[in-house]
């Protein structure tokens, strides 16, 4: 005989609007713990919750709701994502400007971003959505939803802010992290990355850290380490400013340190404050720490003097992982590159209290194999 429980699940296709909406208000909290529950008849409750995202908006909600905490189980991550027809659902949705319901489907898209099957966004066409983009691509559109729907300036519903987390495990995949970072023909050359680069500094902590990890899985692609690090305009992306600011704080550097440094990063506001996220702040030192893993990288890292601004981290945050990645950007770009005569003077910044965080060994290794994705 079936439960209370295994009856309410039934009641999901019922034919009364009311009957449907109460089974899926209280079917949310049981989502959290009893993912089974939705996994009877071979799945049968997750393909009436895929419906029920285009019933009502209440009733969407509570379905969508459902979904995002019952994608975490394989199976039916796997029959959420790999479903086309599901996708062009919700992507119909989110780009819609009065969906009320596009924040729950970023989120839901985000899960499902775990699955290898969603790599084929990449590729997928779509009517365009001429209010939102000019794209037939649904990667570009959803890339458009998360830039210019930033604090509800395009839909009132929604901030899109979750969809950083789907660019960030879409950045796991080495075709993802090839879009992120290569020049788009379809869009003036432009370069993905640096529409998500500048919300680093964004006052959404849900936005900064899902950038952040965007950023970091980039990185991985070394082959677009030099146009990433390029600041010259319409050729290169101009990322360090935007992962070294919420690096420091409103602390004054010598004219000798300055010396070089990077215009966006001089005559800061004597209020700048550093990046509170600890997680977010590892992150981005574990960027530069990727970016290190070449010569040509460590190089620019060396001439825009990052080794001050990575010092005053050092002193002024109380935090182990945070003073460690510090410790090992700095171990990367003072040692002894092979071939040079010496270690590079400039490094110490003319720094009176000893400039270096940790006295250099020989043969340190690089960091590229022990940072991993960010999942």
């Amino acid at each position: 005989m079936p439960t209370e429980l295994e009856e309410l699940v039934e009641f999901l296709h019922h034919g009364n609007t009311q009957i449907r909406q109460v089974a899926a208000e209280h079917l949310v909290g049981y989502s959290e713990s009893h993912t089974s529950l939705f996994k009877r008849e071979q799945l049968s409750p997750v393909k009436d919750l895929k419906l029920l995202v285009k019933d009502y908006p209440p009733i969407a909600k509570n379905a969508l709701t459902i979904l995002i905490n019952i994608s975490h189980d394989g199976e039916i991550l796997e029959s959420v994502a790999k479903d086309d027809n599901f996708l062009e659902t919700l992507l119909g949705r989110i780009t819609n400007p009065k969906e009320q319901n596009a924040n729950e489907i970023a989120m839901l898209l985000a899960n499902m971003a775990k699955d290898d099957s969603m790599q084929r966004v990449l590729d997928l066409k779509r009517d365009i959505p001429k209010e939102l983009s000019s794209s037939k691509w649904a990667i570009d559109q959803l890339l458009d939803c998360f830039v210019k729907g930033a604090g509800g300036s395009y839909n009132k519903h929604a901030d899109y802010d979750y969809l950083s987390y789907f660019f960030a495990d879409l950045g796991k995949f080495p075709k993802g992290r090839e879009y992120l970072t290569t020049p788009q023909p379809r869009d003036s050359n432009i370069i993905p990355l640096t529409k998500l680069q500048v919300f680093t500094s964004h006052p959404s902590h849900t936005r900064r850290l899902g950038v952040a990890s965007t950023i970091k899985n980039s990185t991985f692609h070394v082959p677009s380490h030099n146009i990433l690090l390029s600041n010259i305009p319409t050729e290169g992306a101009n990322l360090l400013p935007y992962i070294i600011l919420p690096l420091m704080g409103p602390e004054e550097y010598s004219e000798e340190d300055t010396d070089g440094m990077l215009d966006e990063l001089q005559l800061l506001e004597p209020d700048k404050e550093r990046e509170k996220d600890l997680e977010i702040m590892r992150t981005h030192l574990e960027t530069l720490l990727l970016l290190s893993t070449t010569r040509e990288g460590r190089d620019v890292l060396r001439k825009v003097r990052v080794y001050p601004i990575i010092r005053e981290c050092h002193m002024q945050v109380e935090d182990e992982g945070v003073r460690e990645a510090c410790d090992r950007i700095v171990q990367i770009i003072m040692r002894k590159e092979e071939g040079d005569e010496e270690d590079e003077p400039p490094m110490n910044g003319g720094d009176e209290g000893g400039g270096r965080l940790v006295e250099l060994q020989e043969g340190v290794e690089d960091a590229d194999e022990k940072i991993v994705d960010i999942c």
